[in-house]
């Protein structure tokens, strides 16, 4: 078998890295409203509060290091011999950090973003309201990072993946935001075979052929060893 695999990373995948999610009883996310932080009416109300809560994710994910779970995938990007598409839902640079290459459908936090012109850039560890626009020079300074409300990025090129994959698989999501949540559906109405690799089932989990349930750590790695083993 050498068709195309489409893999959905969530935030699950990168919690072992010590990232955590929003819906972590700690950390970052614990100590912030979803709607004042991660949303552009809270960005529009407070932009001081949205960049500090970048700034300090921007940090904490600079100084993470890809687990096993990232390392399997890139393994398993690098030998199959047909394509592997690793579409994430995550902002930080793991995938790319563990050798892999990553389709980030909800930005990054390594980019910055105006909100005049829409220019992008490298963001610097630290990002202010007033910092000016490095192209128009105005001060809409935000992080590249889709928030709740607005439409993730790539998603036509995410469709066309899900219609032509042979493999689909979602790791560490919770199955509950969408668009994400419905890749599933697309992917086995174009005849795909389904797997959902998580630490517990989700509300999508039924709409999956297999499970494999588990620490990302402790499923992945073997999950990519049986796919690689179908080549010998």
């Amino acid at each position: 078998m050498t068709g195309k695999i489409v893999i959905l990373t969530g935030a699950g995948l990168s919690a072992e890295s010590g990232l955590g999610t929003f819906r972590d009883e700690d950390g970052l996310w614990a100590k912030h409203k979803i709607e004042d932080v991660a949303t552009p009416e809270g960005f529009a109300r407070n932009p001081s509060l949205v960049h500090d809560f970048y700034n300090a994710r921007r940090r904490q994910s600079a100084g993470a290091a890809p687990n096993a779970a990232h390392e399997a995938l890139a393994r398993l990007q690098q030998y199959w011999p047909g394509e592997v598409i690793l579409v994430t839902q995550n902002v930080d640079g793991l995938h790319e950090s563990a050798g892999g290459e990553a389709v980030h459908m909800h930005g990054t936090l390594a980019g910055a973003l105006c909100a005049a012109c829409g220019f992008r850039w490298a963001a610097p560890e630290t990002m202010l309201p007033e910092d000016p626009c490095p192209a128009c020079a105005a001060p809409a300074t935000r992080p590249d990072v889709v928030w709740f409300g607005e439409i993730p990025y790539h998603m036509d090129e995410i469709a066309e993946h899900l219609q032509d994959c042979a493999i689909f698989a979602a790791i560490g999501t919770s199955g509950q935001v969408y668009p994400a949540a419905g890749f599933v559906v697309e992917a086995a109405l174009a005849g795909a075979e389904t797997v959902e690799l998580n630490l517990e089932r989700t509300e999508v989990s039924r709409a999956f052929t297999r499970h494999c349930m588990g620490k990302a750590t402790e499923v992945v790695p073997p999950w990519v060893d049986s796919l690689l083993a179908r080549q010998v």
